[in-house]
């Protein structure tokens, strides 16, 4: 009953801010998709207007959404409502596609995982608020993984969103306990933990077979950064690894992950023996990108960072060329320039890019040392 109630409530404070819902089928490709992470309510959320500016086609929501960490719906429900009441966020909302999955805040635990007790509750209020058609198989199943594949053949785009919450095995404290440099989890080889759940990587399987030529994988955790102490998927080397396995075997090529939850801006790419370099783009957060608990540590693999202050990502792909090309763009609360990677499609398919002068640059050595920030 209480559920219901929220639920009433959450429907009427969404009718402040209608969305942009539709984009799915063959229409035009995306050329220019935005993305960000770790928006806290409570705070202004200026970026918005920045973010607009970029005139993305699509925006996609990477987690921490709200900062509601409850097992109490109605308190969750209020959040929902606060961030709906945001002029900002109501404007972008109502003229930008959103797609969004959760992370831990707006999951209902700070690092949670399937152990939350709240789990369904939760998913209700986040499909409600998100206006998820009545049709979806997110409001059928648990977890709220999804895929789309938008654009014509020849320049179709697959956006996978993964839930790394809903399934997530509990994670292993580090020996020790929590220290600002070296966090709070370690890595845990246990086989039998898992990150995504039996259902959703059959699911994963057969998406990552959809014919696209470039596949944005949303994961709210990072994927290929590995040296840090805090929430990832390195926290199960095993099911790190699994991912990778899986990209192999489906050849699945044209990858490029989008990742959040760090509070900072971060490009990381490695070699996961697919053939072709592995990006990882971090972008958060839109208004939690604070300098508190900044050091310097080195990331053998991070190839450029943005060590300060909010910010959101821009990835714009230039069909026009024979071989297309991402364009990878960090960017600042005034929407300005804060690192840029250029990435032929062709490196992403596994094949040499044309020499030709003036043409971007293949995957260039990871930065080596770079501040990095506590979550």
């Amino acid at each position: 009953m209480k559920l219901l109630r929220a639920l009433a409530c959450l429907a009427l404070a969404c009718t402040l801010s209608a969305q942009a819902r539709p984009l799915p089928g063959e229409a035009r490709p995306l050329s220019v998709i935005a993305f960000g992470s770790c928006a806290e309510q409570h705070r202004p959320q200026p970026i918005w207007t920045a973010i607009l500016a970029q005139r993305p086609q699509l925006f996609l929501a990477l987690g921490d959404n709200i900062y509601c960490d409850t097992e109490d719906m109605g308190e969750m429900a209020k959040e929902y409502e606060r961030l709906a009441r945001i002029p900002e966020f109501r404007k972008f909302r109502a003229a930008v596609p959103i797609r969004a999955i959760w992370d831990d805040h707006d999951f209902g635990a700070n690092d949670g995982g399937r152990d939350y007790p709240q789990r369904e509750a939760s998913q209700r209020l986040f499909l409600e608020f998100w206006k998820e058609p009545a049709q979806s198989p997110r409001r059928r199943r648990p977890g709220l993984y999804d895929a789309e594949v938008h654009g014509p053949a020849g320049r179709r785009v697959q956006v996978i969103l993964l839930d790394t919450r809903a399934f997530r095995s509990p994670l292993k404290p580090r020996p020790g306990g929590e220290d600002d440099l070296l966090g709070r989890w370690a890595s845990d080889p246990d086989p039998g933990s898992d990150m995504l759940g039996s259902a959703q990587w059959a699911w994963l399987e057969a998406q990552l077979q959809v014919p696209a030529e470039v596949r944005f994988i949303v994961s709210s955790v990072q994927v290929v950064s590995d040296n840090h102490g805090w929430e990832k998927w390195g926290n199960f080397p095993t099911e790190r690894q699994r991912l990778f396995d899986l990209l192999k075997r489906t050849g699945a090529t044209g990858v490029v992950f989008l990742s959040g939850d760090r509070h900072f801006g971060e490009l990381c790419v490695m070699d996961a023996g697919l053939g072709y370099p592995l990006y990882d783009f971090t972008s958060s957060g839109l208004n939690q990108g604070s300098d508190h608990f900044r050091y310097r540590r080195a990331d053998p693999a991070r190839v450029a960072m943005q060590a300060q202050g909010d910010n959101f990502g821009v990835v714009r792909i230039d069909w026009s060329r024979p071989d297309p090309l991402l364009r990878l763009e960090c960017r600042d609360e005034q929407g300005e320039l804060r690192f840029l990677e250029k990435i032929p499609l062709s490196l992403l398919k596994g094949k040499a890019p044309a020499a030709a002068p003036g043409t971007a640059p293949t995957a260039r050595p990871p930065a080596a040392a770079a501040p990095e920030a506590r979550r």
